[in-house]
């Protein structure tokens, strides 16, 4: 008799974290979760779903063959400007590199084409470089001329830095073969950057791992739908970025009916496209872009934009309603974050919304210890609940200064914002049930007022600023790729030619993932002239590719 095992898949996204449970010989999900991602430290999110899963199918711990995990940490915590503050040696190559480094050494050496020496590495140089970063910085980045024909001399220089520092180093040998000093460069800084956010998130997760008595090996996804073990995470970092489109991928190329595809993820922050070819992901083997910087890391080709079920709607005062790409919580879900004493507050607040600073909430993190020292925080402390608008009001402070005030303890986890939004929308027109539909209904009644709208015409018209989004983005990746971003860029405003009119229709179905997705996916699909499926098990499909990854990558795994 064949003793049943199991892999468990996860996707921590922006919003939700999403884990299912599957039978290795029948190939089949048996049981999916979803709940809140933990902002604060994701790997606690995923500890919860691990926990719930095991205890939702009433599976052993111990017939767990594999967990395998996709994740939004890489990305987000560049985006959110977190992780190491950086300095990096570049060897052998003296033009200015723009790059996010804390500070930049140019030292002496590097190779040739055929791994011949260009010119002896500067000992001297390195040396004090070391010593005048090393009271300042919290990770290094090397990276030497050529040094995918010959490491040497990042490897002595990365001996160098062990012997007088004991901060981690990362050298672009490491993660990339390819010619291109600037990506090269870029490509070993962003691992360095993310060496002790990925460090912390692996001490969780296998904390977790071990306290529920899971067996098997943990492995994190990488963006090319590979994937790696979990400590060697904590060394390839930047390989994670893009792993939860990378899982999107894999699903849709797993259960496409045609050669070509586009599987679109409808999250709660993002809405992320990705293109199936000849049954298989698309892979960008140049390196992806992360931002404005180029990189040498392979990931799956996709596009991405800021438009997703928690996208702030914000009044403008002129005209219309602005849509993204700030993400809060939705105010029908507001009310269960907000300490009890503030509840009361948080009501009158829900009266103040308005355009630009008045279109969100602002309130402390239920549970911490805040600095009372910090101006901000002490005023919310003292007032509850708030609008940056009445922040400012009170404090006085310029709205420039507020903006980076709220973002820098938005990211240091002190402060949540919640505003009107899509999910919001939705309850208004009672298409979804989650949370308080009376506080989605009271912040549609402050923002609707402000362009003399009803309230069911601003709802629906918040939703089609959502799909319209979406259906630009698809559009925009598919011509873009395929014909020329010119025409691309007339497209997306064919609308508001006086003179030419063009009906356009792509080829490739669209494979719909995400909870969110039947509500904007059929008119995107409409629109844009194709069909829309949404297959089993659509809510939890990056948990499900996640899983599929990790059953593909075990059958040829001694």
């Amino acid at each position: 008799m064949i003793t049943p095992t199991y892999i468990i898949g996860v996707d921590a996204g922006g919003t939700f974290t999403d884990a299912v449970i599957l039978d290795c010989e029948q190939n089949t999900i048996l049981n999916s979760i979803k709940i809140p991602t933990t902002h604060y430290d994701p790997s606690v999110g995923i500890s919860h779903a691990l926990q719930s899963i095991l205890k939702a199918s009433n599976v052993p711990a111990a017939r767990i063959k594999r967990t395998v995990i996709s994740t939004t940490l890489a990305t987000n915590a560049l985006v959110e400007g977190k992780g190491a503050d950086v300095g990096l040696f570049v060897i052998g190559f003296n033009k200015r590199l723009d790059v996010p480094a804390e500070e930049i050494r140019y030292i002496p050496g590097g190779h040739k084409s055929k791994g011949i020496e260009a010119e002896p590495l500067g000992i001297n140089y390195l040396v004090d470089g070391i010593n005048q970063m090393k009271n300042h910085v919290q990770a290094y980045g090397v990276a030497a001329l050529m040094s995918f024909a010959d490491p040497a001399h990042e490897l002595v220089a990365a001996k160098a830095l062990a012997l007088m520092d004991d901060k981690p180093v990362f050298c672009s040998h490491q993660a990339s073969t390819h010619p291109g000093m600037k990506e090269r460069a870029t490509t070993a800084l962003l691992n360095a950057k993310l060496l002790p956010v990925m460090q912390t998130f692996v001490a969780g997760i296998q904390k977790s791992v071990k306290q529920q008595g899971i067996g098997g090996d943990v492995r994190i996804v990488c963006g090319d739908c590979t994937e790696i073990q979990l400590d060697e995470a904590i060394y390839k970092s930047a390989s994670t970025i893009a792993s939860g489109p990378a899982a999107t991928a894999w699903f849709g190329s797993r259960i496409a009916d045609t050669d070509t595809a586009l599987v679109v993820d409808v999250g709660g922050t993002t809405t992320d496209v990705t293109l199936i070819r000849n049954n298989a992901p698309v892979i960008n083997k140049q390196g992806m872009t992360i931002g404005e910087w180029k990189t040498h890391v392979m990931a799956v080709e996709m596009f991405t934009v800021g438009v997703g079920g928690d996208s702030l709607v914000t009044p403008l005062r002129f005209k219309d309603y602005q849509l993204g790409p700030a993400r809060v919580i939705p105010l029908c879900l507001a009310a269960e974050q907000i300490s009890p004493e503030y509840q009361s507050l948080f009501q009158s607040a829900l009266g103040w919304l308005g355009p630009e600073l008045e279109s969100r909430i602002i309130f402390p993190v239920p549970g911490i210890n805040p600095d009372t020292q910090d101006t901000i925080m002490g005023w919310l402390q003292a007032h509850g609940p708030a609008t940056p608008g009445k922040i400012r009001d009170n404090l006085g402070t310029a709205e420039g200064v507020l903006e980076k005030h709220l973002d820098h303890l938005s990211r240091n986890q002190q402060i949540i914002s919640c505003g009107f939004t899509p999910t919001d929308a939705l309850h208004c027109l009672d298409k979804l049930a989650l949370g308080d539909r009376k506080c989605s209904m009271a912040g549609a009644r402050q923002l609707s007022a402000y362009h003399h709208l009803e309230i069911q015409t601003f709802a629906e018209h918040v939703l089609t600023l959502a799909r319209n989004t979406i259906a630009r983005t698809v559009l925009e990746y598919v011509s873009g790729r395929e014909i020329h971003k010119g025409l691309a860029a007339f497209l997306h405003r064919r609308e508001e030619n006086p003179l030419v009119e063009v009906t356009i229709r792509i080829k490739p179905p669209i494979i719909g993932i995400g909870a969110g997705a039947p509500f904007f996916l059929p008119q995107v699909a409409e629109q844009l002239g194709t069909t829309v499926t949404f297959p089993e098990h659509f809510q939890v499909g990056n948990a499900v590719g996640a899983a599929w990854i990790g059953m593909d990558s075990a059958k040829h795994t001694p």
